[in-house]
């Protein structure tokens, strides 16, 4: 794989990424594309290694925002502490088994069957990515008057949130962030602030929250993709095929570098529409992406 193709790919996912309209789906079209198989052990290391690219990119620009609400006193971070365990903990309680389930239904009696094997299924992207796109366009155009109570009742609540979502919205943004895990195509930013919308949490928590939650799921997804990657090279050894870890590494941080960079620029365009009250052109966008990615499945892709 050249340099040029990560560099697209990270542009892809950069852009794509801090915005709710999947970066997973947009990246995997671009390989298809560029006849690349997003499903290979290197492949999906190269994503993850762009996601963290992205990551920092939300550290960078949400530093200010959560030293203000989460780390300005003690009871602040205990009180976002708790909810982000609580959140992360029902992801990874609906997430694991989903993926687990997910991978048995569709390669059934396969005894190394993994999630990632599905990937490259265009059509299930397409199907993932028009669901998040309802899910976006309810929160958009419902969810309105869901923050206008929370912004009524907002002396009630301060009490015992502070300035974090409450208990019952962490836990259901984490256990949307769950059932995102098993699919490419349904946004993982898209679902949770929706969720977060739709809960009656206010914009600016929710996605100050969302992209917490990002922060926290990134490193053990990477562990993950990097055990799959030196088991891939074993199992290439040991059939005398060669797999070249190196410039897998190589191109996966170079790829984590640009990514950072257009997640900035991604992240500054998604608070604008975000607090301008947009959000529900994600979802119809969402929803045009999706029989788009259909269209490339209908051609072979």
């Amino acid at each position: 794989m050249s340099l040029l193709k990560v560099l697209v790919l990270a542009i892809v996912q950069g852009l794509a990424e801090l915005l709710p309209v999947s970066s997973s789906a947009h990246v995997v079209v671009a390989e298809k594309l560029m006849h690349l198989d997003p499903s290979s052990p290197a492949m999906t290391l190269v994503l993850v290694m762009l996601h963290t690219g992205t990551m920092f990119a939300v550290i960078v620009y949400f530093w200010n925002q959560w030293k203000r609400a989460y780390f300005y006193s003690e009871d602040a971070f205990k009180r976002f502490a708790i909810r982000a365990i609580w959140a992360t903990a029902l992801t990874g309680i609906i997430g694991y088994p989903l993926q687990k389930l997910v991978a048995h239904l569709a390669f059934p009696g396969a005894p190394k069957a993994e999630i990632e094997d599905l990937f490259g299924r265009l059509d299930i992207v397409g199907a993932a990515l028009f669901a998040v796109g309802l899910l976006i366009l309810w929160a958009g155009l419902k969810g309105r008057d869901a923050e206008a109570h929370a912004t009524n009742a907002y002396e009630r609540s301060i009490s015992r949130s502070g300035d974090n979502v409450t208990f019952s919205q962490a836990g259901w943004m984490g256990a949307v962030q769950g059932l995102c895990l098993p699919f490419r195509g349904f946004s993982r930013s898209g679902a949770t602030i929706s969720t977060g919308l739709l809960t009656g949490a206010n914009r600016e928590r929710a996605e100050r929250f969302s992209f917490a939650l990002a922060v926290i799921l990134t490193p053990p997804v990477v562990a993950r993709e990097v055990l799959r990657l030196l088991h891939a090279k074993h199992e290439a050894a040991a059939a005398g095929l060669p797999l070249d870890l190196h410039a897998s590494v190589v191109a996966a941080v170079f790829g984590m570098v640009f990514s950072f960079l257009a997640g900035l620029a991604a992240l500054r365009w998604l608070s604008s529409w975000l607090e301008s009250g947009k959000w529900h052109l994600f979802g119809i966008y969402c929803l045009c992406a999706s029989g788009g990615v259909f269209y490339l499945h209908h051609l072979g892709y």
